[in-house]
């Protein structure tokens, strides 16, 4: 089994684009909250939202037809070769290498076709059939990233276990380059800001009137968000040698699947998915110095995660925090996000905040670093990921 680290980030998100701007707007407690604009909101009495705002397509799609790319595929392709700009890695080496190009969705541009089913309706045809023939798959969002990148001798995969999936990508990445069956692995997730999602919640009361507010006594939901986040992995040895800058080793991941609810978490399934990661990553619990909580601002979500946190972790846990916050629920793309800022804080020796908060849930009972970021020297720093129909996912990184 080979050593794997993160030598590249590559971030589209609501509070800002790229590694060094991302890093800089989680340091600040940045909130990308704000009126929705992706959609007529007529009819609902609030919709707030994560939007990423000024994005140019055209800027990093560059050698796919955009037509054949949605808004998920879009930030995928983007934050793709974000990672690889950041890595220092030449793309035409890239191309030298045998890869795996792994992205997470949960809608997989879903919005695309909410698009074209309006202009048919508002068009008076009696067929959907020219807009379905039109639509874009959710493929495109792993295959849009090979083929923009001219990456033949990959892997390439979309995973769709809703809000878990950029971790399960980056698990699949990640195993593939220890197994030595990859040279080079580009994971994370994607998603856009779609109706039907965001109707989903409404209708579930599970939507913030306000702002996210995870662990606080006064949340009542979710933002919903969109964006993308990619890491380039490879293995230590080769990092080392071209003198790559290292900003986390991955050390391991936890997968398991409950099925206990469509939409509620099971604590003993999430209880157990951290201790398959920790062993994975063959850590102890008192060795864990930081957990990105999936953390979404729902009380049932917040109550349950919180509890199975201390089942692992006893019940003076490492600090627990929710970029969600900041992000709002980014859906497949919310674990890499995660991911991303676990990264991030382990190399620039930060914990993100958790915005937003008043006072703490004493159901949650952890400290979630509120309001303000702070120092710390990171070795440690769990990502957790829990998905509608009991998919979880647990990314264990360590400092280098």
């Amino acid at each position: 089994m080979r050593r794997v680290v993160i030598t590249g980030i590559g971030v589209v998100s609501s509070i800002g684009t790229g590694a060094g701007e991302f890093a800089r707007a989680l340091r600040d407690g940045r909130s990308g909250a704000r009126a929705i604009e992706a959609f007529d909101t007529t009819g609902f009495a609030h919709a707030g939202g994560c939007e990423v705002r000024g994005f140019e397509p055209g800027r990093w799609v560059r050698n796919v037809p955009l037509v054949e790319v949605g808004r998920a595929a879009q930030f995928a392709i983007a934050s793709a070769r974000l990672a690889v700009e950041d890595s220092g890695i030449a793309e035409a080496e890239l191309r030298d290498r045998t890869g795996v190009v792994s992205i997470g969705t949960t809608d997989g541009g879903a919005d695309d076709g909410e698009r074209l089913a309006e202009t048919v309706v508002r068009s008076g045809a009696q067929s959907m059939d020219s807009a379905a023939a039109h639509r874009v798959p959710a493929s495109r969002l792993a295959t849009g990233v090979a083929r923009e990148l001219g990456l033949s001798d990959v892997d390439v995969s979309t995973i769709a276990t809703a809000c878990a999936a950029g971790n399960y990508a980056i698990g699949n990445g990640f195993d593939a380059v220890r197994t030595g069956e990859a040279d080079f692995a580009l994971c994370g997730g994607a998603d856009a800001m779609c109706r039907t999602t965001f109707t989903g919640f409404y209708r579930l009361g599970a939507v913030d009137p306000e702002c996210c507010r995870p662990f606080d006594a006064g949340r009542s939901g979710i933002l919903t968000g969109e964006g993308g986040a990619v890491l380039l992995l490879e293995p230590l040895e080769t990092a080392r040698a071209r003198g790559a800058r290292i900003y986390a080793e991955v050390l391991g991941y936890g997968l398991n699947c409950d099925a206990h609810h469509q939409v509620a978490p099971d604590r003993d399934s999430v209880r157990r998915c951290m201790e398959l990661a920790l062993a994975d990553a063959g850590v102890t619990p008192g060795e864990v110095d930081l957990i990105s909580a999936h953390g979404t601002g729902t009380k049932a979500n917040d109550i349950t995660e919180c509890g199975a946190i201390k089942q692992v972790f006893g019940d003076a846990p490492p600090r627990t925090v929710s970029v969600k916050s900041m992000l709002g629920h980014t859906m497949g793309a919310a674990s890499a996000l995660g991911a991303a800022a676990c990264a991030l804080g382990i190399e620039d020796g930060f914990i993100p905040p958790t915005i937003n908060h008043t006072e703490t849930d004493p159901e949650c009972g952890i400290d979630c670093v509120p309001n303000n970021s702070v120092s710390a020297d990171l070795r440690v720093v769990q990502n957790n990921a829990l998905a509608f129909g009991g998919n979880n996912a647990v990314v264990v990184l360590g400092k280098r």
